[in-house]
């Protein structure tokens, strides 16, 4: 069965909102559009209980109870526990806390591998332990097609390596790194995995239990919700680090990596996204099935409406000679993300395409490493083109004639 185009985008508010008439969103890699569940949540925690949760008075309990909700619905979606799913203010937040974690733990002399494909959130943070003496080795990405090699990676572990981070795909590049092969190796060789899940999880939220990951990151409001950061920490890890919250909460695993006091409202707004996957799933599916898989149902059904749109974009683009496009040409092998390699600067074309009313954006996107590693001066950047499943055809064609106008 194909997604029902005109009843997703009946669940998103922004595609009747006479403002946006006549703009083609393309930026979506930067934040999706909010679903109307995670918006209705959100609007009555504010009304009727923007309280201290957990009390026994009913607003009170009410809003810890949708609290609760979210994470006991997600991380059945993602196919973990409960309590292995923990809320931030947002993906850097949490990445940076767990580095810290590891850094107590880790002996100078211990490695951990990190790649120049990744956001600087999944990097960065990671890179600073080496101020500690634990040794920071890069698992480069080919700087001609953007992709990461495991049989690099296989080169590069050794007993002394505690940590593999490695993005599900990349912001810029788009190419979807095989998971289970990766965490299987790394795991092999007794290291742990820590996944940046933020450019992946709009596309179709994944089963991170079968996946196998220590860690898996991703955001809330580039997956129809709200400004959180969601994170799991699988249990073994999780027991092993370092408390990072406050004492009394040492023995929570959903609260040991959220030193920050956390968002009720965006919190228990989160429930709205597991309502649209579930919403997405009866539309179109007959039947009962797990949270997990109705989860990887809908990830499917997203996915294909991707390809089959990403395709035309790509049949287009790929064969023109006065431009570059980032990481593969097919679209079974990546995300509707795609960065475009225009030789200068590029943020003068997205202005011409927002006359056409193309919503994109041009720039480095917290990725200046990858462009490195490609070739791309980060002071120019590259023009990125994303979208997700509620993309429809009128969409695709406004922005391929944007293109042929401004190009």
């Amino acid at each position: 069965m194909e997604l029902d185009l005109e009843f997703v985008r009946a669940q998103f508010p922004a595609f009747s909102e006479p403002l946006l008439q006549g703009q083609a969103f393309f930026e979506n890699a930067g934040g999706s559009y909010v679903c109307q569940s995670v918006i209705d949540r959100l609007t009555r925690f504010y009304k009727q209980r923007k309280v201290q949760p957990y009390s026994d008075y009913s607003v009170s309990r009410l809003g810890g109870e949708e609290m609760d909700e979210a994470r006991t619905r997600l991380a059945a979606i993602l196919g973990v526990t409960d309590d292995e799913l923990s809320f931030g203010p947002s993906t850097s937040q949490n990445t940076y806390v767990l580095a810290q974690a590891f850094g107590q733990i880790m002996q100078p002399g211990e490695a951990i591998i990190v790649t120049n494909q990744d956001h600087e959130a999944n990097s960065g943070p990671w890179r600073r332990l080496s101020e500690k003496g634990i040794h920071v080795r890069e698992w480069a990405l080919d700087p001609e097609t953007g992709h990461l090699d495991p049989a690099e990676l296989e080169k590069l572990l050794d007993g002394n390596v505690r940590l593999v981070c490695f993005p599900h795909c990349s912001n810029i590049v788009g190419e979807i790194n095989p998971v289970i092969e990766i965490t299987a190796m790394a795991h092999a060789a007794g290291a742990f995995v820590c996944v940046d899940g933020v450019s992946y999880a709009p596309h179709g939220l994944p089963d991170v239990g079968t996946m196998g990951p220590d860690i898996y990151l991703f955001s809330a409001y580039k997956t129809y919700g709200p400004h959180q950061g969601l994170m799991v920490v699988r249990r073994t890890l999780g027991e092993l680090l370092p408390n990072q919250g406050h004492f009394f909460n040492a023995n929570c695993l959903s609260k040991r990596f959220t030193p920050a006091g956390p968002d009720h409202a965006q919190i228990a707004a989160c429930a709205g996204m597991a309502d649209y996957v579930d919403t997405l799933f009866t539309h179109h599916k007959d039947g009962s099935a797990s949270p997990s898989e109705r989860g990887v149902a809908v990830h499917d059904l997203m996915r294909n409406r991707e390809k089959n749109a990403l395709s035309r974009i790509l049949s287009i683009l790929k064969d023109r000679n006065d431009l570059r496009i980032l990481g593969p040409l097919d679209e079974a092998l990546r995300a509707p993300t795609i960065s475009i390699d225009l030789g200068y600067n590029p943020l003068p074309v997205a202005s011409a395409l927002s006359k056409h009313g193309i919503m994109a954006g041009g720039g480095d996107f917290y990725a200046r490493r990858t462009l490195q590693g490609m070739g791309v001066d980060p002071e120019v950047g590259i023009l990125r083109i994303s979208f997700t499943h509620y993309t429809n055809d009128a969409d695709i064609n406004q922005l391929l004639e944007a293109l042929d106008a401004v190009l």
